[in-house]
């Protein structure tokens, strides 16, 4: 019954992290990053974190490759589906069409790294300018603004992009209060199911008490995320979103072989290959895969902005690979899951939020965001050495 206390610090060492820091800006803006409304912006102007590092996760699992041009597709994809809209096509052919075009780029970088074998850091570097070059090409140098109210509250810019309360309109949303319920409910009841599942078949589980800990902790951080939320208007639709990406790749990445071959590649891609398993393919779909993310980032960010502009996504790869990586990712490959970059993401967003409540420099913000990046993978680096 004794706990390791070693390994119980090493596996939440950046959830410590990042309830050190919240608390931290806390003290440090007199209150102000707590309040309801900062929570809800906290989600809402960082959606495109959670939705990149997600597809950027893949791509780190192949062997700690990255995609460098994301950010300059989401602004390429963006421009095309505002400049869509502009023209007064309907939405959701705007909205298909972006989709489909993250696809084909994620699909011609794809191409390039899986099957010629083009290094993932000089192939993406390519699109990095090529992309940008031509999200200048379709907005021709100017902001378009966009003006269609059902694009804008489906993905998160619109006066109504929040989920209506059902139960009347006080100052508490009761919709959003049962909703943090429900998942919670849905939590304890999946966490009960797969450890009698695992017992039952004679795999070794956690121990009791350390499941219930974790169990209690994670409901009640639910909670109060959703009970703050319901203090502001309630669930806005672009957490909606978040949720989806973050529950497909959870699954993706867990429960399908696609899953499995990731993590095996970037274990040892030799090996893999030997084992009747085609790297290329595995790498194929992880690039494809974040082109589509990237396409729905394009998508989340012309919504929140309410318009595109050919400099939106600059940096907007740094922070989804700094989300990985402070995750807990490893630059080798082969290791990383979706509660990580959830916990990266967050910490990206509360020091980008604190930063700014705080008046802070926005080269200095550059300077501690490039230090925690550092800090995650030397502690990620001495790690695999005291493995080996």
């Amino acid at each position: 019954m004794s706990i390791n206390i070693k390994a119980v610090l090493k596996k939440y060492f950046m959830v410590l992290v990042l309830i050190v820091v919240l608390l931290a800006f806390h003290a440090a803006t007199g209150g102000k990053m707590l309040l309801a409304q900062n929570i809800n912006n906290l989600i809402s102007q960082n959606a495109y974190v959670f939705v990149l590092a997600a597809g950027m996760l893949l791509c780190i699992l192949t062997g700690g490759n990255i995609d460098l041009a994301c950010g300059s597709v989401v602004c390429f994809i963006g421009g095309i589906g505002a400049v869509m809209m502009d023209h007064d096509l309907p939405a959701f052919l705007a909205v298909i069409v972006m989709l489909a075009g993250g696809l084909l780029v994620g699909a011609w970088q794809g191409f390039w790294i899986a099957y010629v074998k083009v290094p993932p850091f000089i192939a993406t570097l390519a699109g990095m300018y090529a992309f940008r070059g031509l999200s200048n090409v379709v907005l021709q140098g100017y902001a378009v603004g966009i003006r269609n109210e059902g694009f804008l509250n489906v993905f998160g810019g619109g006066a109504d992009c929040y989920v209506p309360d059902l139960f009347g309109s006080g100052s508490l949303n009761l919709t959003c209060v049962l909703a943090g319920v429900v998942l919670v409910a849905v939590y304890v009841v999946m966490v009960i199911k797969s450890r009698v599942n695992a017992r039952s078949k004679g795999y070794e589980v956690e121990p009791f008490y350390s499941a219930l800990v974790k169990l209690v902790l994670i409901s009640a951080a639910v909670i109060w995320f959703f009970y703050k939320l319901a203090q502001y208007k309630g669930i806005p639709s672009s957490l909606i979103w978040i949720g989806i990406v973050l529950l497909s790749y959870s699954y993706i990445t867990s429960n399908t072989t696609m899953g499995r071959y990731l993590y095996a590649v970037g274990g040892n891609e030799k090996a893999t290959n030997l084992s009747g398993i085609d790297s290329r393919k595995v790498y194929f779909f992880a690039y494809t895969n974040m082109g589509l993310m990237a396409g729905l980032g394009g998508i989340l960010t012309i919504a929140r902005a309410t318009q595109a502009q050919p400099t939106f996504g600059q940096g907007y790869e740094m922070d989804a690979i700094a989300a990985c990586f402070i995750g807990g990712a490893s630059a080798y490959g082969g290791e990383g899951n979706i509660f990580g970059i959830v916990i990266g993401a967050l910490l990206m967003g509360v020091i980008n939020m604190g930063m700014s409540i705080m008046g802070t420099d926005a080269n200095y913000q550059k300077v501690i965001k490039g230090l925690v990046v550092l800090g995650a993978i030397i502690f990620d680096v001495l790690s695999n050495k005291k493995k080996n």
